[in-house]
């Protein structure tokens, strides 16, 4: 009884009728296996229609694009049966991890999968790829993303955002440890946009892949501008305002196809020398070359072409195309070595150094020097842009990044001065006063304050304005500053150059520079870390 006096307890309920069980099927080993492998077969197959929409948006499935970029047979999927709390209970949560090889060499990967819950990331689907990351750095392994999301999994709250956290976390201990590829095939908004931003190479294709912090309605909603997905944060955005996106790629087929070309000429990991390969000794001279930059040194030529005379057969990979065009960074081999070469460009903005072309040039620097990769500078640049919009940009600040990326550089340093090569951005272009290892110029080279024209006009401006004839004054003064201070030999004769070259010996005396610092070893100072002019 209660302290009422009434019974609140709820009335007996009728015991509920028996139902005698179904008898089990027998548990034999054939027939669990045949259950293990019709799990498996449904989980690797997916939804028909979710892959169909998938293929209707222009799209490959997570499955197609990993047998895209690994070898045939060699990828070994981790955590297949993992479901998450939000993800309606769906194997695999939304993506698919694990190792494989490319053109036998390990890698770690993870693809984001759109057909399940738009690929969102939750607390499990996290988990993977945390796994996927901490596998990669433990055996020193490159890793690859395949971004396809659709963002933070909502329903999962806080616990989302504390698996973005996770990733990004890691991104950081391997950085400058094991190289770290990002490649965006769809959607890639919110926090989730950090991932490719902390990797060393990001790849985006056009018309699928989009990425920004906040999208086209929160835009319009904050500021009233109408924008579209691609033209907020689609590929040729990143690739040519930005800077976000390292390489763009018309279609996922030679978007992948690139990514494993990129990964052959990267070690696996800081510890290791870039993968040599075996190449036929060839004919050094390259005759080409003097014929392929005018002797004037205010006419424009490709540097590119430069670079293809340099590099064996031709073949480089060049870094951020279609951003900062001024300054050119590319990957090649010489001799069968990996090398990074800088160079600027004259065929834009005469090759000058700007805020853009400073970023560009200092991230791709301090890449190499993080993976032993041998540093190529071939020099062209008549300075600094000038203007306010420059200087007001932080062109001091930006310029000291490649300024610092350079003197911080261990590995192996070798200079070319083709022509131009202009007061402060001479110093940083890799000089022999900043620690560059071996300094070579062509007969055509200029080191200098600044132009002769432009020295003459401030040197002597009061004997300019009181001559009787100051356009005739001006030329003899130009044609004597040229010779005293501008001719090929002035920086050799005073120790800056090393040597002055024939044009045609350029690949030579690249490659008896890089075989006589192969051995180099430099050990950096004591301390935490510097700090870089962020």
């Amino acid at each position: 009884m209660s302290i009422t006096g009434m019974d609140r307890r709820p009335a007996a309920r009728p015991a509920p009728e028996q139902v005698a069980p179904l008898p089990s099927p027998p548990r034999t080993m054939r027939a669990l296996r045949a259950r293990r492998d019709e799990l498996r077969s449904r989980i690797t197959e997916g939804s028909r229609e979710a892959t169909q929409r998938q293929h209707r948006l222009g799209k490959r499935t997570a499955r197609e694009r990993l047998a895209l970029l690994l070898d045939e047979g060699s990828f070994v999927e981790l955590d297949m049966y993992r479901r998450g709390a939000g993800g309606g209970g769906v194997h695999t949560d939304g993506v698919v991890a694990g190792s494989g090889t490319v053109d036998g060499r390990r890698v770690f990967v993870y693809a984001q999968d759109f057909t399940i819950s738009g690929g969102s990331l939750g607390a499990a689907h996290a988990a993977k790829i945390h796994k996927v990351m901490d596998l990669a750095l433990a055996n020193g392994a490159p890793v690859v993303a395949l971004n396809d999301s659709g963002g933070a999994r909502i329903q999962e709250g806080v616990m989302a955002l504390d698996g973005y956290g996770g990733i990004f976390s890691r991104q950081v201990a391997a950085s400058g440890v094991i190289p770290q590829i990002s490649v965006v095939l769809g959607p890639c908004a919110g926090g989730a946009a950090y991932s490719p931003a902390l990797a060393d190479f990001t790849f985006m294709v056009r018309e699928t892949a989009q990425m920004y912090l906040t999208g086209p309605d929160v835009v319009a909603a904050v500021s009233g501008e109408r924008v579209t997905h691609a033209e907020l944060g689609g590929a040729d955005v990143h690739g040519t305002r930005s800077g976000v996106a390292s390489f763009v790629h018309d279609d996922e087929e030679s978007c992948l196809a690139d990514v494993r070309y990129l990964l052959s000429l990267l070690p696996a990991n800081n510890l290791e020398p870039p993968p040599p390969v075996e190449f036929a000794e060839d004919d050094p001279a390259r005759p080409r070359l003097p014929d392929i930059v005018p002797v004037e040194p205010n006419q424009p030529y490709d540097m590119r072409a430069v670079l293809a005379e340099v590099v064996d057969d031709g073949e480089f990979l060049e870094v951020h195309e279609g951003w900062a065009g001024n300054v050119l960074c590319a990957l090649g081999r010489v001799g069968g070595e990996v090398v990074g070469v800088v160079g600027n460009q004259p065929l834009v903005l005469a090759g000058v150094l700007d805020t853009a072309a400073s970023q560009k040039a200092a991230r791709f620097v301090r890449f190499c020097d993080a993976f032993n990769i041998p540093l190529v500078t071939l020099v062209d640049v008549p300075g600094f842009l000038p203007g306010t919009e420059q200087e007001y940009g932080g062109a001091i600040r930006h310029g000291a990044k490649l300024l610092y990326a350079y003197c911080e550089a261990s590995v192996p340093r070798v200079q070319v001065i083709l022509r131009k090569a202009y007061g402060g951005a001479y110093i940083v272009m890799d000089s022999r006063s900043i620690g560059c290892d071996v300094s070579l110029a062509w007969p055509t080279n200029e080191i200098a304050v600044m132009g002769a024209e432009a020295a003459v006009n401030v040197v002597h401006r009061k004997e300019l304005a009181a001559a009787a004839d100051p356009a005739e004054l001006r030329a003899a003064l130009i044609s004597r500053y040229t010779a005293e201070l501008m001719h090929p030999y002035y920086a050799a004769e005073r120790g800056l150059v090393d040597d002055v070259i024939d044009p045609a010996e350029t690949r030579a005396a690249i490659m008896r520079a890089l075989a006589m610092l192969r051995d180099k070893r430099k050990r950096p100072p004591a301390r935490k870390h510097g700090n870089v002019p962020l």
